[in-house]
């Protein structure tokens, strides 16, 4: 892996420093803007000529769209090993890097650098993500860039591989942490896990919290404020707002086991809250009361940057800007969570079918209401929520212009385990209707036509059965 990792760290120090232009892509989400703001980065300390693209998938017209630029060098993060064959037969006469950590469909043409963990025999959805694979070839160009780690982490959190015990990094996710820790840009501790438990009152951190969602009180912030009150829990000291730091053990104790006995009344399971406690990733170089003191609130607001049309500011961000860029991008954070908030109670409203259950899975019907660069962050947060999380979660969006549905689908760690691998399962459902699916395991992504929806949904159930019952995938 390092070895493959100092491979495209010398070509990308070649074509640097002869001046041709090198074309970044990457995913749209909080890893692929990561690892993009990792690739810019050390790109700009070689003063290299280079353009960083995002995107939502790679086709042939991206490719075609990249060709008419001339560039040197393609490098790809955070996605084309799902999509070799199309770049195989597209690239073949170009100098190309992939840095990704999905599952490789087929082998790379044999001129291409590909730096995936999977290659290596390392776990690409709990190891080591697009971000961890570009800071390492960061690393090799210059060990100045080092100071990059703290970024690696924010997208493996972002790319929810924080899977180990009491939700800590591991593998080489863990030896990048490191890395950051001796840099002096990050504090690993354990402790609640609020969103803004840094920067946000109390009250205001518990009402923002959708993973998990809490019905009644996320997205409500006068009830979470009379939750709080029920438990004896001030929200001010004196005229100052508290933040979720600012709470005693006695006190943190309590509003875990209130939200614990909550969320059983509300007919979800008790181990959900358990989400609510690990690792606190602490960025020591950013400022206190900003979205980007907190590794995991970073890793969502780059998502929200990505998922909102918006992927400029977060790469600038992890590039270091903290200006005008920041400032608009927390703008778009807080839009972002209003969406979101907005999906979950639509999804969830009583006495409709938008959540429905198959034999082997849940399927989530976003029709045209939720927006298809979304719907990813709709499954991950319902994946711990539903009543019977050992089936996987199926959600779509239909994009009526494309004529495509947009399929995200999710399982919890206890399913995977048992043989079920979401990747596999979504690229033979997808292929079987002219589509193209792909991923992890535990969480995999893909696109359909919309006349073969219901036909595709009915092949993943079916697909699921037969890995679950060890059957073969595809035979």
């Amino acid at each position: 892996m390092l070895n493959s990792a100092t491979q495209a760290a010398s070509q990308i120090q070649k074509h640097a420093k002869k001046g041709g232009l090198i074309h970044v892509v990457s995913h749209l989400d909080a890893d692929g803007l990561a690892a993009a703001g990792i690739i810019g980065k050390a790109l700009t300390r070689l003063d290299a000529t280079f353009r960083i693209r995002i995107e939502r998938w790679i086709d042939e017209k991206i490719i075609e769209d990249i060709h008419t630029e001339k560039p040197s060098l393609i490098i790809f993060t955070d996605f084309g090993s799902g999509d070799l064959n199309v770049l195989n037969s597209k690239l073949s006469k170009q100098e190309v890097i992939i840095l990704d950590h999905h599952q490789p469909v087929g082998e790379a043409d044999s001129s291409f650098v590909h730096v995936n963990p999977h290659l290596y025999g390392i776990d690409g959805s709990r190891d080591l993500c697009g971000a961890g694979a570009a800071y390492l070839v960061a690393r090799a160009i210059d060990m100045t860039n080092v100071e990059l780690a703290y970024i690696a982490v924010v997208g493996a959190l972002g790319d929810l591989q924080d899977k180990y015990d009491q939700r800590k990094l591991g593998g080489p996710n863990a030896a990048i942490m490191d890395d950051a820790v001796n840099a002096g840009s990050l504090k690993a501790e354990t402790d609640l896990l609020f969103f803004g438990r840094e920067t946000r009152p109390i009250h205001k951190a518990l009402a923002c919290t959708t993973t998990p969602f809490i019905p009644g009180i996320s997205g409500e912030e006068d009830k979470s404020l009379a939750f709080l009150a029920s438990l004896g829990i001030a929200p001010k000291r004196g005229d100052k707002w508290r933040a979720l730091r600012d709470l005693s053990e006695d006190e943190k104790k309590r509003l875990f086991n209130a939200i614990a006995d909550y969320l059983v009344s509300k007919g979800l399971s008790g181990d959900v809250a358990l989400t609510l406690r690990g690792s606190v990733y602490t960025l020591t170089g950013e400022e206190p009361w900003t979205p980007l003191r907190d590794a995991r609130e970073f890793s969502v607001l780059l998502n929200a940057t990505g998922r909102m049309d918006k992927p400029g500011l977060g790469v600038a961000i992890c590039m270091g800007n903290r200006g005008s860029a920041l400032e608009e991008a927390i703008s778009v954070l807080d839009e972002y969570r209003r969406v979101i908030t907005k999906y979950l109670n639509w999804l969830m409203e009583p006495g409709t079918d938008r959540i429905e259950e198959l034999n082997n899975i849940y399927v989530v019907r976003g029709e045209g209401v939720i927006n298809d660069k979304i719907i990813g962050t709709i499954s991950s947060i319902l994946s711990t929520n539903l009543a019977k999380p050992e089936k996987p979660i199926i959600a779509y969006s239909t994009v009526r212009e494309e004529g495509l549905a947009k399929i995200s689908a999710r399982a919890i760690d206890l399913v995977t385990s048992k043989g079920l691998n979401l990747g596999e399962i979504l690229r033979v459902a997808a292929e079987k209707y002219s589509g193209r699916g792909g991923g992890h395991n535990i969480a995999a992504g893909g696109q359909v036509p919309i006349k073969d929806l219901e036909s595709f949904i009915g092949s993943v159930d079916e697909l699921v059965k037969k890995q679950l019952g060890v059957a073969r995938v595809g035979g």
